[in-house]
């Protein structure tokens, strides 16, 4: 098992990554001092799979445990799912050592992290991602939120879990599709800050396909450890922490413009060939590299460009980004393989331009 550890002064913590990692549950109760009432969140899809077991890990650790099981999809990451949820935390009296344990992905890792963050100004919070998505990307970092109907992680706060437990083996149950979401933020992490992790994608992507265990302990483990690098530094977004948005600028538009027809990988990837084109044709990266993104992107059949939408539907939402300063876009760009920079005076006709390249005609 490899541990990654997150150093953020009180608010540290370490995330393990391999096989075996979830009998930690096993020393929770003790090794925390929590109180003995845990709730536990989870979806229909992933509650089906492994919610038993979860539960009988957390009861043979001393717990009593309720579950609260949502609708899976984005349409649950809202103020009233919370709202649900908070009524069934009131009402099994659950107090403030007692933990809000996430099972299954992204959707629920941020619904549950929001109502640990705010239930009694903040409970424990335990984080078990079962997608790759998850794993690499939303489960680190504590970014925790809810959507509202005009934007996407509109209503959010930083709240850091007390661990993350992740088994490469709760990828068999994935299907295609989200395997390939999870790679998108595995490739972001490359393209920003690794490119040896970048070349090992490209070389191993048979293996990935095969879901090889070690392969992913290794290549989940980098991603974390990149990811933690740049929280570490920067917990609260101010400055590096930027550089994570690599594709999310014009990946969020794309969720928000086809009302998620889009994976949010699959929109990241849209976003990060817009990004890659955008980077070129200010010149900071070349046009070998805008190639590189592509043939990385086609190898996991991740798609380059969005149908279902307007080039300038597509421009309206990227207006109303929620990381503008005012007013003014912050861009990750390439300026290589495992280098960005983080630029505003982007021109607005390069801009529309590169969404003008991204969009497919009906």
């Amino acid at each position: 098992m490899v541990q990654v550890k997150v150093e953020l002064g009180c608010d540290s913590y370490t995330i393990y990554v391999g096989s075996g990692s979830l009998l930690l549950l096993n020393e929770l109760k003790t090794s925390m001092r929590l109180s003995s009432t845990a709730l536990l969140i989870t979806d229909e899809t992933v509650g089906a799979l492994y919610g038993e077991q979860v539960v009988q890990m957390l009861e043979q650790a001393g717990f009593q445990v309720q579950i609260k099981t949502i609708v899976p999809g984005e349409e649950s990451k809202s103020l009233s799912a919370a709202e649900e949820i908070y009524t069934k935390a009131i009402a099994m009296r659950l107090d403030r050592l007692s933990p809000i344990v996430a099972l299954g992905g992204g959707v629920v890792g941020d619904l549950a992290g929001f109502v640990a963050a705010t239930y009694m100004r903040g409970v424990p919070f335990i984080q078990i991602p079962t997608s790759l998505l998850a794993q690499v990307d939303s489960s680190v970092g504590g970014k925790v939120a809810v959507n509202h109907p005009l934007g996407k992680n509109m209503i959010g706060a930083f709240y850091q879990p007390k661990m993350v437990l992740i088994d490469p083996a709760m990828l068999d149950s994935l299907p295609e599709r989200e395997l390939a979401t999870g790679l998108a933020e595995l490739i972001k992490h490359g393209l920003i800050r690794d490119s040896r992790l970048f070349a090992e994608l490209e070389q191993d992507y048979a293996a990935v396909w095969q879901k090889d265990k070690a392969l992913f302990t290794r290549l989940i483990s980098r991603s974390c450890r990149i990811k933690a690098d740049v929280v570490q530094q920067d917990e609260k977004e101010t400055d590096v922490r930027m550089i994570l948005n690599f594709g999310h600028t014009i990946g969020h538009a794309v969720e928000k413009a086809t009302n998620f027809a889009y994976s949010h990988g699959e929109a990241v990837a849209i976003g990060m060939y817009g990004a890659a084109l955008i980077s070129r044709d200010v010149g900071l990266c070349s046009q070998q590299t805008v190639e590189q993104v592509c043939g990385i992107l086609q190898k996991y059949r991740l798609p380059l460009q969005v149908r279902g939408c307007t080039a300038g539907q597509l421009a309206a939402y990227l207006l109303r980004d929620k990381k503008a300063i005012n007013g003014k876009i912050n861009w990750v760009l390439l300026t290589g393989i495992g280098s960005v920079v983080v630029r505003n005076d982007i021109p607005e006709q390069i801009v529309l331009s590169a969404i003008a390249q991204i969009i497919l005609e009906p």
